[in-house]
């Protein structure tokens, strides 16, 4: 494994896991500082077409306990963007219990892959992922950047639509290989309504 514990706290800079999705948000959140943190992890794999993180999140960060939290294999991410082939022109995906992006990630794949090169603009779709783990928004929102997606992650409980933030993910250009900005939405009353919101909130029932 590439991205094994040792590895990825050390691109992060920090000696202990349970330090990694505090320092993954900040970074995600520093203009300055997130592309320098993308070139790192591109030194060590290029391979973009699956989640680095599936292995290290699910050893360290996993909520199994509280949130019964598991991680869909790779394979199985694979099947399920078969089964569920794009039949239409339709160019937006959503998904709930996104977790860190596994599934999402193969879907991105397939899109880019029905291309080419000289067809694929990231501006043509849209990907809305929400997930309500504090521990794996960072780790989706690193997915969907380093890719250049456009899109939302919405940290909230998919079922009560309580929300505690939105993400806004932006490749505002035609380079498949540019790295998206990440845009923490305020608070506002347009955000609710756009993304089904029914409140703010600071924690999630248990």
């Amino acid at each position: 494994m590439q991205f094994d514990v040792k590895t990825v706290n050390k691109l992060l800079g920090i000696e202990e896991s349970y330090k990694a999705p505090e320092k993954m948000l900040q970074l995600m959140l520093d203009d300055q500082q997130r592309p320098g943190l993308f070139k790192q992890f591109l030194a060590v794999s290029t391979d973009l077409k699956f989640d680095w993180f599936h292995e290290y999140f699910e050893d360290e960060q996993a909520e199994r306990k509280s949130k019964k939290q598991d991680f869909t294999p790779d394979s199985v991410a694979t099947l399920l963007n078969r089964l569920t082939a794009r039949q239409s022109n339709d160019n937006a995906y959503y998904e709930v219990a996104a977790g860190t992006g596994g599934i999402l990630i193969k879907h991105w794949w397939n899109d880019l892959t029905h291309n080419s090169i000289f067809t694929y603009d990231p501006r043509s779709y849209w990907y809305q992922a929400e997930e309500m783990s504090d521990r794996a928004i960072p780790f989706l929102l690193f997915n969907m950047a380093i890719r250049g997606m456009n899109g939302v992650a919405i940290h909230c409980d998919s079922l009560s639509r309580r929300a505690k933030d939105v993400y806004f993910i932006r490749n505002d250009s035609n380079n498949y290989l540019a790295y998206s900005e990440v845009i923490k939405c305020p608070h506002h009353e347009l955000f609710k309504r756009e993304f089904d919101i029914t409140e703010w909130v600071d924690r999630f029932d248990d």
